[in-house]
């Protein structure tokens, strides 16, 4: 199924993005895998919308 987006994972994504925001960096990130998929479950997806909020703050 290749690559997973866990926990630990989106934890650190929305602290890169967040760590960015507070100091008016520039972010940039590159996807090498299928990222949060629905058969990850519901950890996963969770992810996902806590790195989206992040993101949406970043703008």
């Amino acid at each position: 199924m290749g690559g997973s987006m866990g926990s630990v994972v989106g934890e650190k994504i929305t602290r890169l993005i967040e760590y960015a925001t507070n100091r008016s960096l520039p972010v940039i990130i590159v996807c090498a895998s299928g990222g949060a998929r629905m058969q990850e479950g519901s950890l996963s997806l969770m992810q996902m919308a806590k790195i989206y909020s992040a993101s949406y703050d970043y703008h």
